[in-house]
């Protein structure tokens, strides 16, 4: 039998008046001995399992399903699965700020719901690359912008840098916008994002200028649009990296109430464009300073909730590497015995809802 989904709800769901177990169990080992078959025949190398089920991700939600029902102790358990299975094919539950269909909840086993992420490797495909000294890895935006978007929708990202947050809306079907403060960096980053290939015909704008100064809704209104369904913001991390020499770039900031009165300018700026109910995700780590921690991760968290935010989740994403610390891990490690101190392997994901 092919692996269409209308062939497979056609075998499956007259099962729900069988009153055999074990005739459930034959019929359920057919089918699946049936689509293992013609998966190896068929294109699943180049993940065309079939028009209805276009990835092997989503053909191994079905086997494994399927090995549910056949694995069940008792009839009224099998068709209470296989009921749920034929509703998975068939319906489409999602919620109000994504495209994820929860009566396939189990499809989606690479979209991270704990509270630590362990991120082992940068993805470097496409326009992605890790030139840039301060840029995010791209998995990041991916789980959030999956988790925290419909297609179609707008994300911005008030903090551009290289690009990487727009990449990723382009590849997942979001249209974004990105503001950058840096002409250089802003050209560099279109360059790249222009190199991504565009298959859901989505829009990205880039706007060079000040977030803490910007007035969004004029800019937006200038590009025919009224608001954006995500924020997201990857903020230099004070003066850990001194991306230039302007005054308003924030890792040039005397001190850290500037570095924080600017921050809390520019969610001052993006806040009214933001649609109530919609998400906002800070990306920050710390930073040492004096011999002591600074605790800046928290320090921005505090100036997001003085602004009508409420705080749903805090991330804790780790690194191995950065530029600063790369071939040079024995000596930091000197360093934390003679100092007294622990070296960053961190960094936060701070998850806020626009009430």
């Amino acid at each position: 039998m092919g692996l269409s989904k209308f062939k497979i709800i056609q075998t499956v769901s007259p099962l729900l008046e069988e009153r055999s177990l074990s005739r459930i169990r034959h019929i359920i080992r057919g089918l699946i001995i049936d689509i293992e078959n013609q998966s190896h025949n068929n294109n699943v190398a180049q993940g065309k399992i079939s028009h209805d089920i276009p990835n092997a991700r989503r053909l191994k939600y079905v086997l494994d399903e399927l090995d549910q029902i056949l694995h069940s102790r008792t009839i009224k358990r099998s068709k209470y699965y296989i009921k749920r299975f034929v509703r998975s094919l068939t319906e489409t539950k999602t919620s109000r700020v994504n495209d994820l269909n929860l009566h396939r909840w189990k499809e989606y086993n690479d979209i991270l719901t704990d509270s630590l992420w362990i991120l082992e490797k940068r993805d470097t495909s496409g326009a992605h690359h890790g030139a840039y000294w301060g840029n995010f890895i791209p998995q990041i935006p991916n789980q959030l912008l999956r988790r925290y978007t419909k297609s179609g929708e707008w994300a911005l990202d008030a903090f551009l840098g290289s690009g990487t947050a727009l990449i990723e809306s382009k590849r997942l079907g979001r249209n974004a916008v990105g503001v950058e403060l840096l002409k250089k960096v802003a050209i560099s980053a279109a360059k790249a994002i222009a190199r991504e290939g565009n298959p859901y015909k989505t829009r990205t704008e880039i706007i060079i200028g000040d977030s803490s100064r910007l007035d969004f809704k004029s800019e937006l209104h200038k590009r025919k649009m009224k608001s954006v369904q995500f924020l997201i913001m990857h903020p230099p991390y004070w003066d850990i990296v001194k991306f230039s020499k302007n005054k308003r770039d924030l890792s040039n900031a005397a001190s850290l109430d500037e570095f924080l009165t600017l921050f809390g300018k520019t969610v001052d700026a993006t806040y009214p464009v933001l649609d109530k109910g919609r998400y906002f995700a800070l990306i920050i780590g710390d930073k040492y300073s004096g011999s002591n921690w600074i605790p800046l991760g928290f320090y921005t968290m505090q100036e997001v909730l003085k602004r009508g935010y409420s705080l749903k989740s805090i991330i804790i994403k780790n690194f191995d590497e950065t530029k600063g610390k790369r071939n040079q891990k024995e000596l930091w490690r000197y360093r934390a015995f003679v100092g007294g101190f622990y070296i960053f392997k961190h960094e936060y994901i701070f998850l806020f809802k626009k009430e």
